[in-house]
C-alpha cells in the first residue's frame, strides 16, 4: 500500500509501499548459494569459510531448513581490538551467519536503496569515499564555510527499538522482520553509551538495548538506514548542500550563522533518534582552510595523505617484512596489501611519496611511467626486495651509491627508500632467499627506508 503526504518544504511526497512475501526469496537455496559466493570472496583460506565450503551443499541446505522452520539463531562473534586509526572493537560473525547476512541484504537492500538520497556515499554501489571527496571539493569551492558533523559513538549508540521501527516502515513480511530482528538482537555488547534524552528517567539508558557490531554487512546497511531520515531532513527541509559518509557529514553555506542554526536543528532531530553530535568533532570552518575528510587532507589546489596514514603504512610494511621472514605471509598477500594502499594514495598528489617509498621496485610510479606497464608479472613473486640488497642499499662491510635516506648507526649500514618489492634478479643480480634463511647485514639489506 502507498499513501501521499506533504514534505516540510511543501512538496507532495509519496510514501513507498510496504513490501510483503520476501522471506521465501531469502530462505532459498539459490539465494543462499549466491550469498555464499559473495561472502567467500577473498576468504577461501580462512578456517570458517574453508569448513563451510568443504560441505557446501549440506551447509546451505541446513541453513535453508533452519531459516524456514525458524530455528536459525546468530552465532557468537569474535571480537578484535583495533587501535588504528582509532581504538575500536571490530566484531567478526561466524561464516555461516555472514552467508545469511548476504542473502538478507540481497533482497531487502534494493527496497530501501530507492529511498536513499544521491549524496549518501557509504557502502553503496557506485558511491564510495572517492566520489564523496570529489563532491565535498565541488561544494567547498562554491561556499565560504562548512559545517562538519560527526555523531558521538555512532555504532554503539544505535537504539534497537528505533531501528526496528524503521524496518517496519518498508517491510511487512513477518518472516523477514523476524530475521532482521534476530540479527539486531544477536548483536554482541558494545562500549557503553550513557546519555539521557528528553523523557528519560534515571534508568532509561540502562534499560534500552543499543549498538551494532562494526564489521557486519548488515550493520553497514542498518547504519545507512538509521540516518536516512537525517539525509532527507537536511536536503528537503534545510535545503542544504549536504553529503554524508556513515556518520561523518557536511553542510555548506556562505554564512556561518546559517550553519549554526542548521547545527542546532540537526541536534534536535538527532535527539529523537537517541543520538548526539560529537562535541569536539562538530565545528564550523572556513572552506579556504585545509580539511581532513575520509582519509585525505583537502587543500584548495591539491589533496595530500595525512601524516598518520603514511606512518601507519610504513609500520605495516615493517610488519609484513617480518612476517615474510618468518614464513607466515606469502607474496600474493603482500602485493594485495600494497596495492590496496596505492589505490587509495593515487587519488591524492602522492607521486613523489610513492616514488620515495617504492624507489626502484615494482610499485615505483617512475618505472611504471617509463615502461607504461606494471613490473609485477603473474606467477612471479614480488618479494625480491625482502630478501637481498637492491641498488642504493648496502650489506654490512660493503658500499653503495649515495642514494641513501637513512643510516643505521648500529651497523653503519645505509638503507634507501628502495623497493618493496623489487625484481632483484633484473635490477641488482640478487638471489631469492627462502623465508627463515639468515640474511646478510642483520636485516640491513631489506626493503625500504620505511624500515
Amino acid at each position: 500500500m502507498a499513501w501521499a503526504g506533504w514534505s516540510a518544504a511543501g512538496r507532495r511526497r509519496t510514501v513507498p509501499a510496504l513490501h510483503d512475501n520476501l522471506f521465501a526469496r531469502i530462505a532459498n537455496f539459490g539465494t543462499l548459494h549466491e550469498a555464499w559466493r559473495n561472502a567467500v570472496k577473498g576468504k577461501r583460506r580462512k578456517p570458517g569459510a574453508a569448513r563451510f565450503t568443504a560441505n557446501l551443499e549440506k551447509e546451505l541446505l541446513r541453513l535453508e531448513r533452519e531459516l524456514l522452520d525458524g530455528s536459525w539463531r546468530p552465532g557468537r562473534y569474535v571480537e578484535i581490538a583495533v587501535r588504528e586509526p582509532k581504538p575500536r572493537m571490530v566484531s567478526a560473525a561466524p561464516f555461516r551467519d555472514r552467508v545469511v547476512h548476504h542473502a538478507l541484504c540481497a533482497v531487502i537492500e534494493p527496497i530501501f536503496e530507492r529511498g536513499f538520497i544521491g549524496h549518501s556515499y557509504a557502502n553503496r554501489a557506485g558511491k564510495g569515499t572517492h566520489r564523496a571527496v570529489a563532491q565535498y571539493e565541488r561544494w567547498r569551492d562554491r561556499h565560504r564555510h562548512v559545517l562538519r558533523c560527526d555523531i558521538y559513538r555512532y555504532f554503539p549508540a544505535i537504539d534497537h527499538t528505533v531501528l526496528k521501527g524503521l524496518f517496519r516502515r518498508r517491510i511487512a513480511c513477518a518472516g523477514t522482520l523476524g530475521l532482521m530482528d534476530a540479527i539486531v538482537d544477536g548483536s554482541n555488547p558494545q562500549e557503553p553509551v550513557t546519555l539521557y534524552y528528553p523523557g528519560d528517567d534515571l534508568f532509561s539508558p540502562f534499560g534500552r538495548r543499543r549498538g551494532l557490531p562494526i564489521g557486519n554487512l548488515t550493520s553497514q546497511f542498518m547504519a545507512n538506514l538509521y540516518l536516512d531520515g537525517l539525509d532527507h531532513f537536511a536536503t528537503e527541509v534545510l535545503r542544504a548542500p549536504y553529503l554524508r559518509y556513515v556518520d561523518d557529514f557536511a553542510l555548506f553555506h556562505d554564512d556561518p550563522a546559517v550553519l549554526a542554526g542548521w547545527r542546532d536543528r540537526i541536534a534536535v532531530w538527532l535527539e529523537a533518534k537517541r543520538l548526539r553530535l560529537h562535541p569536539r568533532k562538530t565545528e564550523i570552518l572556513p572552506t579556504a582552510e585545509a580539511a581532513t575528510f575520509l582519509g585525505y587532507v583537502l587543500l584548495p589546489d591539491r589533496r595530500r595523505l595525512p601524516e598518520a596514514n603514511v606512518r601507519r603504512f610504513r609500520n605495516r610494511l615493517r610488519g609484513m617484512r617480518d612476517r615474510w621472514r618468518a614464513g607466515t605471509i606469502d607474496g600474493r598477500a603482500v602485493e594485495a596489501h600494497i596495492r590496496s594502499w596505492i589505490a587509495h594514495a593515487e587519488h591524492a598528489q602522492t607521486w613523489r611519496l610513492r616514488h620515495a617509498i617504492f624507489r626502484g621496485g615494482w610499485f615505483d610510479p617512475a618505472l611504471h611511467a617509463r615502461s607504461g606497464r606494471t613490473l609485477a608479472k603473474p606467477g612471479r613473486s614480488p618479494l625480491g626486495g625482502f630478501c637481498a640488497a637492491v641498488r642504493g642499499t648496502t650489506i654490512q662491510g660493503t658500499s653503495a651509491p649515495a642514494t641513501a635516506t637513512t643510516t643505521s648507526p648500529a651497523t653503519a649500514t645505509t638503507m634507501s627508500v628502495s623497493a618493496l618489492p623489487a625484481p632483484l634478479h633484473a635490477r641488482a643480480g640478487g638471489t631469492m632467499v627462502p623465508p627463515g634463511a639468515p640474511r646478510a647485514g642483520s636485516g640491513a639489506a631489506m626493503m625500504t627506508g620505511a624500515c
